[in-house]
């Protein structure tokens, strides 16, 4: 099997040349590592190769607060935390900065003095080199400066000097009305399309919502993804008497698939095989680690099966501390099919930020009968799934992982609102539903 080459290149190169370029402001031009010009996207997105394993969460002090999305509440509880890794390089001064935007997530007009109190450039000095790693990298840190507006905000990281490294996407919301989630009437056909009902209210008794058809914008995520979210650019229905926003769905398509619960491996240990692992080479450098045959589960019973929604704990049980002992591996996967589908097949979680890119892509082997990939990942505990993505046309993850009213998944809801006079859509309600999961 041939290695992606991009991520390979840095592996050979052993230290990193990277490319300097005018500081010019961060919303206008960037230069990547490979020297090609970039443009900020207002998006979960990684700029330079050699940037991996990008978390934010919420610092809840519990041990598994990485699984906790970049949501927080203006002006109360722990801060939004960012975590990566940069391959193959020494400790560089990087730059973080925070750009607030509007509900449809582009830049809003405000000026940085109008969401912060401090200057709007912020140091990482959290810098830690990989101990005993086959892979080198440095671990950076940083933690997310509190703001005095709600809203969404992008977080943009850069090298001094310019080079943008990756951006990535958090909500700060102030809890002015209530959103109430319950479980809707079941629409559309069963089997692989089965969806799941989510309907849900916002009342506002002790705030003032101006022309709220136009002016309040509501946001539903199935498992904290931005690359499905349903956005809702008007309620159902108003019901002034009673100051509640009601929003009911009645097409299938407006529903999200319920789908399976994740597939899963563990590459915690390097001495033993552990979940979903076949076989372990630490002869090569970096390992590989070959994991066990997967088949299509579209058509199959609802399995049961622990999963975290398509998340990933990184960690290292030999060493302990997985932010710096968790070594780099190829992990080899293979989804077995007797013939070539009718599109691309990709991974799909968070291991690929939600996004279709080559290092995700799979390729089809006639001899084996199967689709076959492999990705270079930190060791962690990880949740994926296959996609089948045709032409122009959404991925569907339905495809090879069927669809289930049972499957265990939380929806969370944001409801934004732009006051009269205002630049900026404010984030005033925000809601968790777990489906079927206690």
């Amino acid at each position: 099997m041939i290695l992606k080459k991009s991520i390979y290149t840095y592996l050979l190169a052993g230290t990193l040349a990277v490319g300097t370029v005018a500081c010019v402001p961060i919303e206008q031009q960037a230069q990547s590592s490979s020297s090609t010009q970039s443009q900020l996207r207002y998006e979960d997105f990684v700029y330079d190769e050699s940037i991996q394993s990008v978390q934010a969460y919420v610092a809840t002090g519990f041990e598994e607060e990485v699984l906790e999305p970049p949501v927080v509440e203006l002006g109360q509880g722990p801060p939004v935390i960012l975590e990566f890794d940069r391959l193959n390089a020494a400790p560089n001064r990087l730059v973080a900065k925070l750009i607030h935007c509007d509900a449809s997530w582009k830049a809003s007009s405000l000026s940085d003095t109008q969401f912060l109190n401090t200057f709007n450039e912020f140091f990482i000095t959290d810098a830690q080199n990989s101990v005993n790693t086959r892979v080198n990298y440095v671990h950076y840190r940083f933690q997310v400066p509190p703001v005095k507006l709600s809203g969404n905000y992008l977080l943009v990281v850069q090298e001094e000097g310019g080079s943008l490294l990756l951006s990535q996407r958090l909500m700060v919301y102030q809890q002015l009305v209530t959103v109430s989630s319950k479980l809707g009437a079941p629409l559309g056909p069963q089997g692989r399309e089965t969806r799941q009902p989510v309907e849900f209210n916002v009342y506002y008794p002790d705030y003032e919502l101006v022309n709220p058809a136009a002016e309040v914008k509501a946001v539903l995520r199935q498992n904290f993804r931005w690359d499905n979210a349903k956005r809702l650019a008007r309620p159902t229905y108003i019901q002034d008497a009673q100051r509640r926003l009601e929003y009911v769905f009645f097409e299938p398509q407006d529903l999200f698939k319920g789908l399976s619960e994740f597939r899963a491996f563990d590459t915690r240990s390097l001495n033993y095989k552990g979940l979903g692992v076949d076989e372990i080479d630490l002869q090569q450098n970096p390992a590989m680690v070959y994991l066990q045959i997967d088949k299509n589960r579209s058509g199959q019973a609802y399995s049961q099966d622990p999963d975290i929604n398509g998340m990933r704990i990184f960690g290292n049980r030999q060493y302990g501390n997985g932010d710096v002992n968790g070594d780099y591996t190829w992990v080899d996967f293979e989804l077995q099919a007797s013939e070539k589908v009718p599109g691309e097949v990709y991974l799909q979680g968070d291991l690929t930020n939600w996004r279709q890119t080559e290092d995700a892509k799979l390729t089809y082997d006639a001899e084996r009968q199967a689709y076959t990939g492999r990705m270079l990942l930190k060791q962690g505990y990880f949740n994926y799934y296959y996609t089948l993505k045709s032409g122009t046309a959404a991925p569907d993850d339905s495809y090879f992982e069927g669809s289930h009213f049972e499957t265990g998944n939380t929806y969370d809801i944001l409801i934004y609102y732009r006051p009269p006079g205002s630049r900026a859509d404010l984030l005033i309600g925000y809601e968790r539903m777990l489906f079927n999961r206690k």
